[in-house]
């Protein structure tokens, strides 16, 4: 089996996400999906990933994998060329099930598990679907598309929305509300009444429903090192189940000192690139939990290994999925391959709402519990005419073009 093509597909609706599809000689097209910059991604893609793939064996992973890693002089860091390493990653996987009529679960080992726990990230249905960036003016609020505006409700109605989870089985969330004041400082500073109302809507939910939710703190890597201290510090009688991303993880060294100051939990890091950044961050003794994302990693040839690393060091993995659905199918089958998975995201706005609109084979949520498509490789398609929209943006390379 040879590559003979490569084309991206980006929709001007959706404007942070990239999808790939690797065409075959012997007819299989695999699907891969990477999130942010999609622009810059295509370039690289079509650029410098293409010629280097077309006309290889796609089911060679490793191979190629290591090929796209260290293309003369490499890269590190979740920029454009690993974005873009990890979609075209992505599709070989799906492309190697197909052809042996595999999932990707059964790929990576077979299952451990019949279900994983999910938690809900507390997202509505508009967040960061434009490309204005990571910012709480990006929020897509007041958009009232549906009933899971769930970052409007942990903002007002904490209390509620904790109780409307547990009614649907999902005993975990993970909310943001201290981002503003990270933003307005610079991360370098939040004062007392600032820290106090950010901490208000961890409160309400232990009002409401006391200890029967988990509730995990997204940091999104905003804040210094004292004052991360100092919010954990001011948490602490929360019962939270993780910090995630205090700080920026480009210092490890940090990471543990963060680590060493506060008694709960650290989880990171989603931005964290290939199994040598993740090996840094377990050598540093910075995290409790190792947070991966498939579109962001270098694929799930990267993530497996990452996972293998974390359960040596006998640490649990949680893969992150707040982008697209089909790095959330992916994720789920490393969540129910991987023996040390301990819980997988999702979001409901999402795979309730616009995933529906793009996708189809969803991971399924019962609940509180989620698994991945059935079927071969990824077990998910798009949607057979999404490429005909008229906001659709498509490039293709082919074998006579290098």
């Amino acid at each position: 089996m040879k590559i003979t093509s490569v084309e991206t597909l980006r929709l001007e609706e959706f404007e942070n996400l990239l999808w790939v599809f690797i065409k075959t000689d012997e007819g299989i097209t695999g699907l891969g999906e990477t999130f942010f910059g999609p622009q810059a991604v295509e370039s690289y893609i079509h650029e410098t990933a293409a010629p280097l793939i077309i006309g290889e064996d796609p089911t060679r992973v490793e191979y190629l994998n290591r090929k796209l890693f260290n293309y003369y002089v490499g890269f590190r860091g979740s920029g454009a060329e690993t974005r873009g390493t990890s979609a075209i990653d992505l599709a070989c996987w799906d492309i190697w099930g197909k052809s042996t009529g595999q999932s990707l679960t059964q790929l990576l080992g077979g299952a451990c598990r019949e279900s994983i726990r999910t938690y809900n990230t507390c997202a509505g249905y508009q967040y960061i679907r434009t490309n204005k960036g990571q910012r709480s003016d990006n929020w897509g609020l007041g958009g009232n598309a549906g009933p899971y505006e769930d970052l409007e409700a942990f903002m007002e109605r904490a209390d509620e929305l904790a109780e409307s989870l547990l009614e649907q089985g999902i005993t975990a969330m993970k909310i943001w509300p201290l981002d503003p004041f990270a933003e307005r400082s610079g991360g370098s500073y939040i004062s007392g009444p600032d820290l106090i109302e950010g901490l208000k809507p961890f409160e309400k939910i232990r009002k409401a429903v006391g200890n029967k939710i988990d509730i995990m703190l997204e940091c999104h890597g905003l804040w210094d090192l004292p004052t991360a201290v100092q919010i954990a510090h001011a948490a602490k009688d929360l019962n939270l189940f993780w910090i995630e991303d205090p700080i920026r993880a480009d210092s490890m060294s940090v990471w543990a000192e963060f680590r060493d100051k506060t008694t709960a939990r650290v989880c990171g890091s989603e931005t964290i690139t290939g199994v040598w950044g993740f090996k840094d961050l377990i050598e540093a003794k910075g995290v409790d939990v190792v947070m991966l994302d498939l579109g962001w990693i270098g694929g799930l040839t990267q993530a497996r290994k990452a996972a293998h690393l974390a359960e040596a060091n006998h640490l649990p993995i949680a893969p992150h999925d707040c982008t697209g659905p089909v790095v959330y199918a992916a994720s789920t089958h490393l969540s129910m391959a991987a023996p040390n998975a301990l819980v997988q995201e999702s979001v409901r706005a999402f795979y309730t709402g616009w995933y529906t609109e793009v996708a189809t084979g969803l991971p399924v949520i019962n609940n509180g519990f989620s698994r991945p498509p059935e079927g071969p490789g990824l077990g998910m398609e798009l949607l057979p005419d999404i490429g005909l929209r008229k906001d659709a943006v498509r490039r293709k390379t082919t074998i006579g073009d290098i």
